[in-house]
């Protein structure tokens, strides 16, 4: 399974696969980068882990959706 991450970056915000620091996504804000973000992930596993502003996690997706632990008793 993939980590990427969605963090700001100067003006915007981009989506990147942990350990390499392109963009997979950009957009201007936060909301129209997660608003892209079912898309691009459709197909691939992967965790992404959102960031606030400021850098520190704020939420964390699974893909494919139906893969999220939370949605698991126990």
């Amino acid at each position: 399974m993939d980590n990427y991450h969605v963090v700001a970056e100067g003006s915007g915000w981009k989506l990147h696969l942990q350990g390499d620091s392109r963009a997979l996504l950009n957009a201007p804000t936060k909301a129209q980068l997660l608003e892209q973000l079912p898309g691009y992930m459709e197909g691939r596993t992967g965790s992404v882990k959102i960031h606030t502003a400021t850098g520190q996690i704020e939420d964390e997706r699974t893909y494919p959706r139906s893969a999220d632990p939370r949605r698991s008793k126990g």
